[in-house]
């Protein structure tokens, strides 16, 4: 039996305002991994800056995207609060860290070392 996968997609999370605080900090690389291993998607390249991150993902055709990514943005953001509780609590940031919205694109017609590429010269978080 063959498994098909779906093209990998584009994905951008973008944090609220003043997210840019903590955004792009720890090991929210390896957070975004692990949420992907969880849900055997496979994770192929992270990068952003302080608000945003870019995410290069496959995943197989039984995976939701929406409670994907709902998924990456809610542990990312238990993580990230309790690692920066106080930096957090100094810009006010209240109970919402990511943005509501993300943004997912195919990239089926594209060649993913195009994509890669993309990812890879935005600004690493730290």
């Amino acid at each position: 039996m063959k498994i098909l996968s779906l093209p990998a997609p584009y994905v951008l999370l973008r944090g609220l305002p003043r997210s840019d605080a903590v955004a792009g900090e720890g090991n929210a690389h390896e957070v975004m991994r692990e949420v992907c291993g969880k849900f055997e998607v496979e994770l192929r390249e992270f990068n952003g800056e302080a608000d945003h991150v870019h995410l290069l993902i496959h995943y197989p055709p039984k995976i939701a995207l929406s409670k994907l990514i709902n998924s990456l943005k809610g542990v990312s953001s238990r993580y990230l609060r309790a690692e920066y509780t106080d930096r957090i609590n100094r810009v006010g940031l209240d109970s919402v860290f990511w943005s509501r919205s993300y943004f997912a694109g195919s990239c089926g017609g594209a060649p993913l070392t195009m994509i890669r590429q993309y990812i890879e010269q935005q600004k690493r978080p730290l």
